[in-house]
């Protein structure tokens, strides 16, 4: 890649390395000069730039990050669009990240303009959690260097899901054992199954002693119950304590006892006609992440604990966060998750300039044309899709029968598009981060782009607005952050919220397009015969 100071008659194609204002608007680091850009420099009298041009065999940096985020993306994973040279992949659902470290080493070690970062290899994740992110550091990367990153990384990160268990929990009593902390350990095991999708099949008191341990684990596996979680009335002491001896004389075999971890120093794995048997640490009574949680969640997501997999988790297992025994431990934040964005399909409008007919009802392809705009939004890494009505509802909940869609109905739709964007606005699902308003007469918007504009969203690096472009050109559909609802639900009139992009512009992220689809509404009887021309 060319990087440096380009005189002006150099610099069309050119990727700005920082931001610069031209004849008063605002072109943010990364932007592809244009001839118009180019004139507005010389109008304001600057001769050069700083900027980079990609040589012949250079990745641009959004492919360059998507090649090796799908290459390194395995089972039950997500890999969202790229954007500023960035690509990441989510959990698909809940369950237990599966990192392969060689592979990431490999990949980092291959050359400094392309990285990827891992969340730690077994971490337990929700659906749509992050799991990786790639980032391309300049704006372009070597081709050759983007295949052996497809290489190394092949398959590096994958996710082993969740699966419905019945588990079990065995609790021994000692004459000074508190009913209060039986309840708690049974309490707090039926939360951590819960969280994992998982139920508590039978909860057993017992006495503590060999014996008995033997035949409520027996009896408990025969249940078909797995795994078995032993809450001993006293620490496990050694091998031959009562906890596994129980596990012994009940048929089974102790695999290992101990682990790297701390708190969890005392924890045991064994195993009775295959179903895993745990003798639970002191610590798993508490609900703070401890060495419990690392075999637990392992075992509820299919994956096998002996005594390799224990003995490895010394790296990264120390989890007090003082050198004082028993201080408190702050809880550790979530792994940043997928943005959580609602797309709103305006369709109330009346069509007038259509003549008699209602132009979201209009055969496009085979289906009505509000349709298309539908089914762009559930394909799309969108959680929620709001379909707003107004005009001959009726036909439009007719149109879209059985689609998984919220409708949003608006009595005042006569007043104009406005009002149509505050009642899908008001729709809006309290959890989502943002919304992308779509016209419903678009029908050529495809889920990818809206995928580009949900991954461009980050309100924290100043991308509240995500708007897609062509040839300088600002287009629809257009995604606003959750901050900016209540501006909007100050528009009135036959106007959506674009008045914010000029009000707003620090907070803009342009998205770049190759072709007029952002332009292409449908609002005339002309119109719509050159969307039906083959």
């Amino acid at each position: 890649m060319i990087f440096g100071r380009l005189p002006l008659d150099q610099a069309s194609g050119a990727l700005l390395a920082h931001g610069l204002t031209v004849a008063g608007r605002r072109l943010k680091k990364g932007h592809c000069l244009s001839s118009a850009d180019i004139d507005g420099l010389r109008a304001d009298g600057i001769t050069d730039v700083l900027a980079a041009r990609p040589e012949v065999g250079d990745v641009p940096e959004d492919q360059a990050a998507e090649r090796a985020a799908r290459a390194a993306a395995g089972a039950s994973v997500r890999v969202n669009a790229p954007f500023t040279g960035r690509c990441n992949i989510y959990a698909a659902e809940p369950g237990v990240a599966l990192v392969d470290r060689a592979a990431i080493d490999a990949m980092n070690r291959i050359d400094e303009s392309l990285t990827i970062a891992t969340v730690a290899p077994f971490a337990a994740v929700d659906a749509g959690q992050m799991l990786a992110t790639i980032k391309v550091i300049p704006f372009a990367a070597p081709e050759a260097v983007v295949a052996a990153a497809e290489r190394a990384v092949a398959g590096a990160v994958a996710l082993a899901p969740f699966r419905a268990c019945r588990a079990g929990v065995i609790s021994t009593r000692l004459p000074e054992t508190k009913d209060s902390v039986i309840a708690k350990g049974v309490d707090l095991m039926r939360q951590r199954l819960a969280r994992a999708g998982s139920t508590l099949g039978a909860d057993t008191e017992i006495a503590h002693h060999e014996d008995a341990v033997a035949g409520a684990i027996r009896e408990q596996v025969d249940l078909g119950l797995s795994p078995v979680v032993i809450f001993a009335a006293s620490a496990i002491t050694d091998r031959r304590d009562v906890i596994p001896e129980g596990i012994v004389r009940a048929g089974g075999t102790v695999r290992h006892y101990g682990m790297p971890v701390d708190p969890g120093n005392l924890l045991l794995v064994g195993e009775v006609d295959g179903v895993p048997v745990i003798g639970a640490p002191g610590c798993a009574r508490s609900p703070k992440e401890n060495g419990f949680d690392w075999v637990l969640h392992r075992l509820l997501a299919g994956l096998e604990v002996g005594p390799e997999a224990v003995a490895g988790m010394g790296v990264g297992g120390l989890l007090m966060d003082t050198g004082q025994r028993g201080a408190p431990r702050v809880e550790k934040s979530a792994a940043p998750r997928m943005p959580r964005v609602a797309v709103l399909v305006l369709a109330a409008g009346q069509s007038r300039r259509m003549g008699p007919d209602n132009k979201l009802l209009l055969p496009v392809g085979g289906k009505p044309m509000v349709r298309h705009a539908v089914d762009a939004a559930l394909g799309s890494a969108a959680v929620a899709t709001v379909v707003v009505t107004g005009h001959e509802a009726g036909a439009i909940h007719a149109a879209l029968e059985g689609v998984p869609v919220t409708f949003a109905h608006n009595p005042l739709f006569a007043d104009g598009l406005s009002t149509s964007m505050i009642a899908g606005l008001d729709a809006v699902p309290a959890g989502c981060d943002a919304a992308i308003v779509c016209l419903g007469d678009m029908p050529q918007i495809s889920a990818a782009l809206l995928d580009r504009l949900i991954s461009a969203w980050n309100p924290v690096e100043g991308r509240a607005i995500v708007v897609p472009v062509r040839a300088g050109k600002r287009g629809n559909p257009v995604l606003f952050d959750r901050s900016l609802f209540g501006a909007m639900r100050e528009v009135a009139g036959d106007t959506g919220a674009r008045h914010l992009i000029g009000l707003h512009e620090d907070l803009v992220a342009e998205i770049a397009v190759d072709d007029d689809t952002i332009f292409t509404d449908v609002d005339t009887p002309e119109a719509f015969r050159r969307l039906a021309a083959p």
